[in-house]
């Protein structure tokens, strides 16, 4: 690949016949045009709020919002974690947690391709052999798999939503790398490091296998320095760019630094090897006041990455807003005028500095600031197809139980990663360096996530989850709710309306009128009185195991939550 560009590369490398076959040109697609911003937001109502920690109501709407920016989902059992606990409280519990480590993903897949490796059905295979492309693919979909646990299985902790924040900021490809065992390394990594020190985070994430081998470090040598690594950690890991920053010569002088780092596939690591590391000094730009990284040979070569990054970071307040504008549209909105610059992101970036690059304080700052529970700033991002899959199983208490052995158990959680896939997100293949164009395409951003294509999918694949069938797992297991299951555990399942408000609260982010509220409820009363469900409900209650009581709640639930979430709410988090 030389000193090109990836982006170029690959796109240069994608024959023009194909590439017009599988691209997909959203400026075209007619709903996207029909309501997406054209220009960036002019609604004069915008939030004015600012870092000051919040002294408001805390009630069940501002925990559900915490919980539902910081979380995958809200289920009750979530929010009554919460009570007896202040704002400040509930905030440190989510950031502050710190859950114990995922066991690895293992072998599922033996009865269909006996690993030759000779990892046995349920042992990980994560520190094994390559083996082949075909058993490489399987541990792939065990990996995705296993991530998909562990945020449907997740506690009260942000680390799952930091997890993959990072994966978005910190891109890495699966198919371009094309092995599992890298992958799984990586995303240990992110969870590693994901509430940790920033520039530490950096550091790491330079020398990771995976990473090495995407952006092409493990080929960047002294007589063939290669550009990509380097232009990505100025330009996405850590200042951004535009006018009056560091220059392409400053990219060549990066890559010389870091020559000299492999990817080691045995031992799944890194090395660093003097010899191909290029010890001449390498002078920086103007950017960065002409700084000169004094050139070290033998081991002590691989030092050199520690002179680059405090040059980087020595430009603290550029690097510190640049990471803290990505925090902001991840977990609040995408719009950042002249005075959330100057107020919300100067504010973040400056705690970042002060603390040393750590990001918790960051975190803490934002959850507990008034602009967090600001009306404005509640309800009005379009969730990603992860959070609208993930957090909507959940919500549901959709039942994956371990009960139905692991191969269906992979292959169950397998299906949820890949509806994330078909509808625009598929994790551990961001489409490009730059991750997914939701995040950082001005003016529409997150708005990307609905267009022609994903919203008959999501909503196609939301009724199924109603129906008898539910989405297709295997022969022994389809994916689906248990309405009466997830009925129960809300806090009044007798009484129509209270049942109707609660399916409202954990699946839609915006609350309904009480004409709204009063049609759901009459498909659960058959357009009768109240007393119908209920005495409906009893009936179910009291006689166990009857199947005609049983389809009664379950076909009225079944339709009732099918036209609820055909709202255009249930998109919104």
């Amino acid at each position: 690949m030389g000193g090109s560009n990836r982006r170029e590369f690959l796109n240069n490398l994608l024959p023009e016949k194909l590439k017009k076959e599988t691209e997909y040109d959203i400026t075209k697609d007619e709903i996207f045009l029909k309501y997406s911003n054209k220009t960036s937001p002019l609604n004069l109502k915008k939030s004015r709020a600012g870092l000051s920690q919040y002294t408001g109501s805390w009630g069940e709407k501002e925990k559900i919002h915490l919980l539902r920016r910081t979380m995958f989902g809200v289920t009750p059992a979530n929010l009554t974690s919460l009570n007896g606990y202040t704002m400040s409280q509930a905030v440190d519990l989510l950031v502050n947690a710190t859950p114990p480590t995922p066991a690895p993903p293992v072998n599922y897949y033996e009865s269909i391709y006996p690993d030759p490796t000779g990892v046995l059905l349920g042992a990980t295979w994560v520190n094994a052999p390559y083996g082949d492309g075909t058993v490489n693919y399987y541990r792939y979909l065990s990996t995705n798999a296993w991530w998909m646990k562990n945020i449907f299985k997740q506690t009260m902790s942000i680390q799952e939503k930091m997890l993959m924040f990072w994966h978005n900021h910190f891109v890495c490809e699966e198919n371009v790398v094309g092995d599992s065992r890298l992958q799984y390394k990586y995303l240990n990594l992110l969870r590693t490091h994901c509430l940790g020190n920033f520039k530490t985070f950096v550091k790491e994430i330079t020398k990771d296998p995976m990473m090495l081998f995407y952006l092409n470090g493990h080929y960047n040598i002294k007589n063939s320095p290669d550009e990509n690594y380097a232009r990505e950690l100025q330009e996405l890991f850590t200042l951004g760019k535009g006018a009056n920053m560091w220059t392409e010569d400053d990219v060549k002088a990066a890559a010389k630094v870091i020559t000299g780092f492999r990817a080691d596939t045995v031992n799944l690591t890194y090395t660093f090897d003097p010899a191909k590391h290029e010890t001449a000094n390498k002078t920086f730009s103007a950017y960065y006041n002409n700084y000169t990284v004094i050139g070290q040979i033998g081991a002590a070569g691989e030092n050199e990455l520690d002179d680059l990054l405090n040059m980087i970071f020595n430009q603290s307040q550029t690097a510190a807003k640049h990471l803290c504008r990505k925090l902001y549209r991840y977990f609040i909105y995408y719009d950042i005028d002249a005075n959330i610059e100057s107020t919300i992101i100067s504010g973040m970036a400056t705690t970042l500095i002060n603390n040393n690059w750590d990001i918790k304080p960051v975190l803490l700052q934002l959850f507990k600031s008034d602009h967090f529970y600001d009306s404005l700033t509640m309800d009005c991002v379009i969730a990603n197809p992860v959070d609208y899959f993930l957090g909507m199983s959940r919500a549901l208490s959709v039942p994956i139980p371990g009960a139905i052995g692991i191969v269906d158990e992979t292959r169950a959680y397998y299906t949820l990663a890949y509806l994330c896939q078909i509808v625009g997100m598929d994790p551990g293949n961001p489409p490009s360096v730059s991750g997914w164009p939701s995040y950082y395409q001005a003016p529409q951003f997150h708005e990307m996530w609905i267009n022609s294509d994903t919203l008959p999918k999501r909503m196609k694949y939301t009724d199924a989850f109603f129906t008898n069938n539910g989405i297709y797992v295997s022969g022994n297991f389809n994916i689906k709710c248990d309405v009466i299951a997830f009925a129960q555990t809300l806090s009044n399942a007798y009484d129509p309306d209270i049942l109707v408000s609660d399916c409202v609260k954990y699946l839609l982010a915006i609350g309904l009128s009480q004409t709204l509220r009063d049609s759901y409820k009459m498909i659960l009363t058959n357009n009768l009185a109240n007393s119908y469900w209920t005495q409906a409900w009893t009936d179910y209650i009291n006689n166990p195991g009857n199947v005609t009581y049983e389809n009664i709640v379950k076909n009225r639930l079944r339709l009732m939550l099918t036209k609820l979430l055909q709202l255009a709410e249930h998109h919104l988090s």
